[in-house]
């Protein structure tokens, strides 16, 4: 099996993992460790704790084709980048591909906690006999939690709230200019400010708190804030919150 990470992910995973290989996140030349010995591949559609890394279009098209040649089962964790985040309901919508199983959670919900692994039939059928009901868990599908999921998904589609993530985003680009803003990547509302070191994220951080706006740093990458807001934010909203962390980051930078 393989992971496709960052160096970060390798050195912090790896050694867990048994008879786990990983291949660099974005990188044509790595694609030629999948062979047909590979059971599945597992990639974020996105980055997300590696500070937002948005992946060529070639190149995710290119690991479909590869999976495809060699058998092998193309997994893609959406956990982060699902349901609208990115302007897409899903994320591999950006990429003109489809993988042969998804997994979701986080946005799925609508906050209450769900989480969800979707595949064709005879997918699912290898995996619900052996082991026996190996495909449930005790609290899976609680169905306070699959009824605000549903409610959830019903507002994004009536209140066209994906529709509006593109303009929403393009306005946080906007209005976040700054000198000492290096770079903001991401796709849709998925972004992150790119800053000189984890001090002046950590500062801008508890600036923003300390004012109404949450906003974090990433896991593996930690020299970035994070700008993740509801999809239902308002252009009020939005242009509150850039004038906060851009007097945070006037301030700690």
């Amino acid at each position: 099996m393989s992971l496709i990470g960052n160096e970060e992910y390798q050195t912090a995973y790896a050694p867990l993992l048994p008879e786990i290989d990983f291949i660099t996140f974005n990188d044509l030349s790595d694609l030629s460790a999948i062979t047909d010995k590979t059971a599945a591949v597992i990639l974020e559609a996105i980055q997300g704790e590696a500070g937002v890394r948005v992946p060529d279009v070639a190149y995710m098209q290119a690991v479909r084709k590869r999976c495809d040649e060699t058998g092998t089962l193309l997994i893609f964790d959406e956990i982060q980048t699902g349901f609208g985040r990115t302007g897409k309901l899903f994320a591999f919508e950006h990429f003109g591909i489809v993988p042969d199983i998804l997994m979701l959670a986080k946005g799925i919900g609508g906050g209450m906690p769900l989480g969800a692994f979707v595949a064709p039939k005879q997918i699912m059928d290898v995996i619900k006999d052996n082991p026996m009901l190996g495909h449930i868990t005790t609290f899976g599908g609680h169905p306070v939690s699959c009824a605000a999921a549903r409610a959830s998904l019903q507002v994004i589609k009536d209140e066209k709230l994906i529709e509006q993530v593109e303009e929403k985003a393009l306005l946080f680009r906007q209005l976040l200019q700054h000198p000492k803003i290096k770079e903001i990547r991401g796709l849709g509302l998925m972004m992150c400010l790119q800053l000189e070191n984890f001090d002046q994220v950590y500062q801008v951080s508890k600036y923003c708190a300390e004012h109404g706006v949450m906003i974090d740093w990433y896991l593996h990458c930690e020299t970035a804030l994070r700008v993740a807001p509801p999809l239902n934010i308002s252009t009020d909203q939005i242009r509150e919150a850039c004038t906060i962390i851009l007097a945070g980051v006037e301030k700690y930078t």
